[in-house]
């Protein structure tokens, strides 16, 4: 049997996409986090410096397609475990968060690892050059539609 590579589409990005979600999400649980804490926690982590909450609630609302009460309900549920903290209008992570962030990080590291083994570089930045560009498509297309 042989068998045909899929061109790139909506349904095959998706697949992906869940695919490797649901191995995030299956090691996020082990650390009590769920995907949306992880990638709220995720630019707060990895700052210099505190960072400015509402500028987080939009950079998160962007990535996830989420309305920003939601997002700042995970801030506060990341607060309440101790994740981060607030310094007047800014947020920032805790030692806590930062050891959950990269304990977290290294485990799905190694996996990341394992799934993209024998990808060529070529490969992996051809497929970044179109994801980003679909990617660029859709937020133009989703900021044309009714709300």
């Amino acid at each position: 049997m042989t068998t045909t590579t899929p061109a790139v589409n909506g349904r095959v990005i998706a697949l992906a996409h869940y695919a490797g979600r649901a191995v995030l999400e299956t090691v996020l649980a082990r650390y009590g986090m769920t995907f949306q804490q992880s990638v709220t926690l995720r630019p707060v982590a990895i700052a210099d410096a505190p960072i400015e909450r509402d500028g987080l609630v939009e950079q998160v609302t962007d990535a996830l397609k989420v309305e920003a009460a939601e997002v700042r309900d995970v801030i506060e549920e990341l607060t309440a475990k101790g994740l981060v903290a607030s310094d007047g209008p800014n947020v920032l992570v805790t030692d806590a968060g930062r050891d959950m962030y990269a304990e977290s990080s290294a485990e799905t590291g190694k996996i990341s690892a394992r799934i993209y083994a024998g990808l060529s570089l070529e490969d992996l930045a051809t497929t970044g050059r179109v994801l980003a560009l679909v990617t660029e498509r859709a937020n133009a297309e989703l900021a044309t539609l009714p709300k």
